[in-house]
């Protein structure tokens, strides 16, 4: 029953809440995670009016103590861990001349560092049992983005941590692969367009023009090849960064 039991960061909204409800609906126990516990609360709820089952957790997923405690609580309250799903993130862009010493590390900690001490506290419950399944969330900003040269910097990050610990933990049967997604109509890309001046649908259409599929990606578009990763079906697959972009990456 341990396999079915996942945590999911940055639940609250996005691609987390999508992937909550998702890996819900297929029959998984899930806690929601988020910064705060307002909108993990608002996911959680959602599973449990659909018939799931779910708890929703606060965490700071770039403090040690705050993941051990949750990973902890998640494992009494749920019966154990199988699965994790990592989305925390946020965004502080900035062009490199003008991107301060605290946008560049809180974005490192939330996202890099956040990845790591997720991963780590999970895999400490999936080696004795010998399963886990471990996605990480990157993004098609690894490949470079004007801007961003932090948060750029931490998905291509994520890539390589994600290909080392396939290779640590693939030994216990442990499988480890990321997304790494386009652009998604989200609550983080709204707010990008709100700091950057721009009306959202014409940051919308300009995107879409450039994605072979011409159209921008919704965030269980990405929920959907995350719980595919997370599920026995992908047995075979890790180490793997998979793009949901609606075209080539790479």
């Amino acid at each position: 029953m341990a396999e079915r039991v996942a945590i999911v960061t940055g639940a609250g909204r996005g691609i987390g809440a999508a992937t909550a409800r998702i890996l819900a609906a297929r029959g998984d126990r899930v806690a929601v995670w988020d910064l705060d516990i307002g909108p993990a609360e608002e996911t959680a709820a959602e599973i449990r009016a659909a018939g799931g089952e779910a708890i929703a957790l606060a965490c700071d997923v770039s403090r040690r103590d705050a993941v051990e405690a949750a990973v902890a609580q998640t494992v009494q309250a749920l019966g154990g861990l199988g699965v994790l799903v990592a989305c925390a993130g946020l965004t502080r862009d900035n062009l490199i001349h003008k991107m301060s010493e605290e946008d560049f590390d809180i974005v490192v900690a939330t996202h890099l560092k956040g990845s790591f001490l997720v991963a780590q506290a999970a895999q400490r419950h999936m080696v004795p049992q010998r399963y886990g399944k471990i996605v990480l969330t990157s993004s098609t900003s690894a490949l470079g983005n004007r801007g961003q040269a932090n948060y750029a910097a931490v998905k291509a990050g994520i890539q390589g941590l994600t290909r080392t610990l396939a290779i640590e933990l693939g030994p216990f049967g442990i499988n480890v692969n990321a997304v790494a997604p386009g652009f998604i109509e989200t609550r983080m890309t709204r707010q990008t367009a709100e700091r950057v001046g721009v009306d959202f649908e014409q940051m919308k259409a300009q995107a879409a023009a450039e994605i072979p599929l011409r159209r921008v990606g919704q965030p269980e578009e990405v929920g959907r090849v995350a719980a595919f990763l997370c599920s026995d079906d992908a047995s075979f697959v890790s180490g793997q960064v998979i793009y949901v972009a609606g075209g080539p990456r790479g």
